[in-house]
């Protein structure tokens, strides 16, 4: 896995669907999926699983304020 600026290039495990390789190496989807199939033209056509071995360019999520956790037992 190498990073740059704004991408992750991540290899596929056989069988592995985009969502799943992009929560392996980022830990979340959440606008990812959308960013990287934009960023690898023809990746769509492979279908729902990518073979193995296959190096996608993942797009790095926008960093976001996050909300305080909540405790229901302070």
């Amino acid at each position: 896995m190498s990073r740059t600026a704004t991408s992750i290039t991540a290899q596929a495990h056989q069988h592995e669907t985009l969502d799943a390789l992009a929560w392996r190496h980022l830990g979340t989807t959440r606008g990812v999926v959308e960013e990287t199939l934009a960023r690898n033209p023809g990746l769509a056509r492979r279908g729902p699983t990518l073979p193995a071995g296959l190096v996608v360019e993942l797009a790095q999520p926008e960093t976001t304020a996050t909300r305080p956790t909540i405790n229901l037992w302070d």
